[in-house]
């Protein structure tokens, strides 16, 4: 009589929050599957339901909360993990079906809390290959990949130090490594995270390690130049972005690698704000004229660097000169990408004991404004790319219409703009194209492929 495999436990998974913690369930997902575990889409093909939780704001927070309650809800069986994992009595007292909490990183304690509320059926007939692939949450064509955790700095709004701790880089041999595996695997586009990706290594002292018979510090620079060797199967240079990157002077280094097409021209810095009174209220660890100038001297190094950040408005203490003096910064400074959020508290933090507090309606009034003010800015820088022809990465494709969506190297999945191709049927997702442009908007281009 032939041996009947046990079907395999189903874990689902909801996963909120940054990239960072997008990262984290990929390598949760990818244990539990050698463990055994098949994946669920949905609730109700799941045996078990993991929450991968954010807690950095309130409204994250807040988030996490539903989130968990949905789950149970609709499933019943459901384990929390994540950085709101740290404030469990808060977790088990809104929610007290919860199976088991844990907190940010804690890989071993979430797969055993699985193993534990589903255990897994192993089997000598499908349990036994050496390693299977990599759980990706992400379209194959791109990744993330995470370079370190926590971070050294202290700013009065952010409790992130508190929950992931101290910087934790991870070694450029391992970086590499996995990076290299993903291009490999079909990866076109890496995208480089950490809480602060400048920083990187700092923490490792100057070791080296050896990499393809060549020693290799765990520096930035030496990182993002061995980045920039990797090639596809097709022999492409993948495209590497770099983002939570403070401008310290030491970044200045690795622009040349850019304008040499090693690296994507294209830097995700988290300004915050400019003016030099909220900054020192946030206890920033920047200079708003001197970032100018680094501004300036990067664009001629590399003039189609593309710089994206993101500002706090409302800040306590904030002014509507603080206010009027970010304005004019973000006018000097013309950055291709912004994005902004009204500040609220966060349990922890401490800004909350900070004088000052800016009335909700202020706060809406600065953010509108800033946002108005800085889509004319990207309208008019992408403006002057009609006519051009700019390299693209396909992320979707229309078979219906013969059209497609991708991104310029100056736009970052999810959180920047598109490119809307009309006569691209012949493309495919992860395919690189030149793309002619036709017109543009405050935030995307329209183009046809080059033929």
């Amino acid at each position: 009589m032939a041996t009947k495999i046990p079907d395999a436990p189903k874990v689902g998974m909801v996963s909120l929050g940054c990239p960072k913690a997008l990262v984290d369930s990929e390598r949760i997902l990818t244990k539990l599957r050698a463990d055994g575990y098949a994946m669920s889409p949905d609730y109700e093909g799941a045996d078990v339901v993991l929450v991968n939780t954010c807690g950095f704001l309130d409204s994250a927070k807040e988030e996490s909360l539903e989130a968990i309650g949905e789950a149970i809800a609709e499933n019943g069986r459901v384990i929390v993990t994540g950085c709101l994992g740290n404030e469990a009595e808060l977790i088990m007292k809104t929610h007290p079906k919860v199976l088991a909490v844990t907190g940010p990183q804690q890989y071993e304690q979430v797969v055993g809390a699985v193993h534990e509320a589903v255990p897994p059926h192993l089997s000598p007939y499908v349990d036994l290959v050496p390693q299977l692939p990599d759980t990706k949450l992400t379209p194959r064509h791109y990744s993330y990949v995470k370079i370190s955790e926590g971070c050294n700095h202290r700013c009065s709004f952010c409790i992130i130090p508190s929950i992931r701790g101290d910087l934790a880089s991870r070694r450029p041999d391992a970086v590499l490594r996995e990076a290299e595996k993903l291009v490999a695997a079909g990866t076109k586009e890496l995208l480089i995270i950490s809480q602060d990706t400048s920083a990187y290594g700092i923490d490792l002292k100057n070791q080296t390690w050896n990499w393809k018979g060549e020693e290799i510090n765990a520096r930035m620079l030496d990182l993002a130049t061995h980045l920039g060797n990797l090639r596809t199967p097709e022999g492409e240079t993948p495209w590497i972005r770099l983002h939570y990157v403070y401008p310290y002077p030491h970044v200045d280094a690795v622009i040349p690698l850019m304008a040499e097409g090693k690296l994507t021209p294209y830097l995700d810095i988290p300004f915050q704000h400019a003016s030099p009174a909220v900054l020192k209220r946030m206890r920033r660890p920047a200079n708003e004229a001197k970032v100018l100038e680094r501004l300036k001297a990067w664009r001629q190094v590399c003039p189609d660097i593309a710089i994206r950040s993101s500002f706090v408005l409302g800040f306590p203490g904030e002014t509507e000169e603080d206010f009027r003096y970010l304005m004019d910064w973000l006018e000097e400074a013309q950055l291709d990408r912004v994005g902004a959020f009204r500040f609220e508290p966060v349990e922890g933090a401490a800004a909350n004991d900070l004088d000052g507090a800016v009335p909700e309606e202020v706060k809406e009034e600065r953010f509108a404004r800033l946002m108005e003010h800085t889509a004319k800015i990207s309208a008019a820088k992408l403006k002057a790319k009609v006519g051009t022809t700019q390299d693209v990465i396909i992320d979707l494709v229309d078979e219906e219409t013969g059209g497609a969506t991708g991104r310029s190297k100056a736009d970052a999945p999810e959180i920047d703009g598109e490119v809307h191709l009309r006569d691209a049927a012949h493309l495919k997702p992860g395919d690189f194209a030149r793309v002619t442009i036709e017109d543009a908007d405050e935030h995307d281009l329209f183009g046809v492929p080059v033929a």
